[in-house]
């Protein structure tokens, strides 16, 4: 019956991925992600049943189109892919027994869902795109806002530490649509702020701090590196547009950390 369950989740989380892939396609060419069926970005056909099977109709297609043979980009399976591993990881670390399912343990999971939900799309389409989707980024605003009135509800939990969240969020959405519309073209520093509050929110203070820590050391060697090698190739400084994405970066540090914090505390109270 475990065996069922996880394959449960797995199949869950795969399906997940396949929405996370059309939605960081469609999100940022403001594209219906709901109603509009899934269709090939080459050829415009709609797609079948068997062209929409996570991971197996990639698998069976050879990873082309049906249509117009033309190559599906690796990107859809790896995310489908990572999507229900990652589902089943996060499931077996938290303990869930198919027997003694807890209504709590339920209810975490679905925020759990919906926070890497979030996180995904907001990666996948800063990785793209380099830009911090503002109704992605609005969507984990709310779903951050009901985590904390569901925390304080549970557990009674501090509620200062939320006021003082709140208040963050309210000076930025100010900010953003006062000061930033009027003197600034680029909102990215403002996405990158409330992505990192929506991070703590969730995967707490101390995962989100760890997490900063790793891209900015990452940031620097890489900085370094490529310093090193101009000079080596004797390449002149070109100014470029070219942004990073920092937003992308957060993420995978944020779901790594999260991910071996929770393994520990599941080692250490077994």
């Amino acid at each position: 019956m475990e065996i069922i369950f996880y394959t449960l989740i797995f199949i869950i989380g795969i399906l997940f991925g396949s929405f996370y892939t059309l939605a960081i396609y469609r999100i940022p060419k403001k594209q219906d992600i709901i109603h509009t069926h899934s269709y090939c970005p080459k050829c415009q056909h709609k797609l079948g049943f068997w062209d929409l099977i996570p991971l197996f109709s990639y698998i069976f297609l050879g990873g082309k189109c049906r249509y117009c043979k033309e190559k599906i980009r690796p990107r859809y399976f790896i995310i489908e892919l990572i999507s229900g591993i990652f589902f089943l990881i996060i499931a077996y670390l938290w303990n869930f027994d198919f027997e003694n399912l807890q209504v709590l343990k339920l209810i975490d999971f679905g925020f759990f869902i919906l926070y890497f939900t979030f996180i995904v799309l907001m990666a996948g389409i800063d990785k793209e795109s380099k830009i911090i989707d503002k109704k992605v980024a609005v969507y984990g605003i709310i779903i951050s806002i009901l985590y904390m009135i569901y925390l304080y509800i549970v557990d009674e939990t501090n509620i200062y530490r939320y006021a003082m969240y709140l208040l963050v969020y309210i000076i930025i959405l100010i900010i953003d649509n006062i000061t930033l519309r009027k003197y600034a073209k680029d909102k990215y520093t403002n996405g990158i702020i409330i992505t990192t509050v929506i991070m703590a929110i969730f995967s707490g203070e101390l995962c989100t701090c760890m997490a900063i820590a790793v891209v900015l050391v990452t940031f620097i060697i890489c900085i370094l590196c490529k310093k090193i090698y101009n000079k080596k190739k004797h390449i002149l400084k070109k100014k470029t547009d070219t942004k990073i994405p920092i937003g992308y970066m957060l993420a995978i540090a944020d779901i790594m950390i999260f991910v071996y914090i929770l393994f520990l505390s599941n080692k250490l109270f077994i």
